[in-house]
């Protein structure tokens, strides 16, 4: 169930030049005081992206932690599992990359894994992706009982959008590494993921821990949107 004040729809904006520098600024100069204080008090947070391929995931991070002190923070991409990580349980390499006292974890793409790519590729059987959703609302309840904050981002961009960043990828010499074969696939499956995003929102947003859904057509509106919410997520944990 979607949590008080949330919407089953992003909300939707853009800001010109002038704007999102402004905000950026502003926000950014926020986050920094409030890391620095999470830090002098020990309290860690983690913050999990994710979002259609192309949805500016990479960029929202950046803004994050542009500011942000080197050993305040640590961002983990989630790849596929190596062979080690397979012989365990899914949430076992997750539990590893839990943030120290006083520092932000931020993952790029994350668990959720479990419910979107392994349920739509058939990497995890329909009776493994089921029983996820429990498991991952147990393991964020730990974190959120030990006192870390939790703030989930999922990027919308609608589908013509995401052709357009991915044609500009393929125009852009040093950006053409970023468009794979894994995204041919994914887009050729993208009713399957829409069906696993509208579940996943369902069943995985709490009052404690709601999903943030971030209109990222936009690039600068998403950012600022994103900054603002990891900004109130540390002003209520501190």
């Amino acid at each position: 169930m979607l949590a008080d004040g949330e919407t089953a729809e992003p909300v939707v904006g853009s800001l010109d030049d002038e704007e999102y520098e402004e905000r950026i600024e502003e926000l950014q100069s926020r986050l920094v005081k409030l890391s620095r204080k999470a830090r002098r008090k020990g309290r860690s947070s983690v913050l999990v992206f994710e979002g259609w391929d192309a949805a500016g995931k990479g960029g929202a991070i950046r803004r994050i932690t542009g500011p942000m002190h080197a050993r305040d923070y640590k961002v983990s991409p989630t790849a596929a599992p190596t062979p080690e990580e397979k012989s365990r349980h899914y949430l076992w390499r997750f539990w590893r990359a839990l943030p120290g006292a006083g520092r932000m974890a931020i993952f790029d793409r994350s668990w959720y894994g479990r419910v979107l790519v392994e349920r739509v590729e058939g990497f995890a059987s329909e009776p493994e992706w089921r029983r996820a959703y429990g498991e991952i609302l147990d393991f964020e309840a730990e974190l959120l009982d030990h006192g870390i904050p939790v703030a989930k981002f999922w990027l919308h961009t609608d589908p013509a959008e995401q052709a357009r960043r991915f044609e500009a990828r393929i125009a852009t010499g040093y950006k053409k590494y970023k468009y794979t074969a894994e995204d041919i696939r994914n887009r050729s499956k993208r009713e399957g993921y829409e069906d696993a995003v509208e579940e996943m929102i369902a069943r995985t947003s709490s009052e404690r821990a709601p999903w943030h859904l971030i209109a990222a057509n936009d690039k600068k509106w998403a950012r600022v949107q994103i900054l603002e919410r990891v900004c109130e997520s540390l002003e209520g944990a501190l």
